[in-house]
């Protein structure tokens, strides 16, 4: 029997793009931005069951390594500010098991001609199943490919 554990974190990234915030934040709401830039490694697949970008609405992702894991991520959004905030909350689930549950808040602020993003994931890992360290350097990568995707003029305005 895997003995229960719960280890709060909080992850703190930020990112400068030179995009507006309306285009930063457009590449959030749609689940065809979301799958050219949201995917922690090069050779992961992602897909969405359903996606339901609205207060109240939430969305179920389905992702992992080609051949490998399968990761469930099931979310829910309470709060919206169109080109502001994201505050979403949400779980992370892999063969029947829980491995995370909790909150994203993502900001968005002009900066000159730019961008100032700060996303903010607010959590605890369960059971041992996961670590900060594993969210950091994923959201650390989909975040530097969000800024790829935006240079290439991709993300909608």
């Amino acid at each position: 029997m895997t003995k229960r554990s719960v280890h709060p974190a909080t992850i703190v990234l930020e990112r400068a793009y030179e995009a507006s915030p309306e285009r930063v934040f457009a590449a959030w709401t749609t689940p065809e931005a979301l799958l050219r830039w949201g995917s922690p490694g090069d050779d992961w697949e992602m897909s969405y069951e359903r996606f339901e970008f609205r207060e109240g609405g939430g969305d179920l992702c389905r992702f992992g390594p080609k051949g490998g894991e399968v990761y469930v991520n099931e979310t829910r959004y309470f709060d919206i500010v169109p080109n502001e905030r994201i505050v979403s909350a949400g779980s992370m689930s892999s063969s029947d098991k829980r491995l995370f549950a909790g909150m994203l808040t993502v900001e968005f602020h002009a900066a000159g001609s730019g961008c100032r993003m700060v996303m903010t994931e607010q959590g605890v890992f369960l059971d041992g199943y996961d670590r900060p360290e594993n969210h950091e350097a994923g959201w650390s990568q989909m975040l530097d490919q969000l800024g790829d995707e935006l240079k290439r003029g991709r993300a909608a305005a």
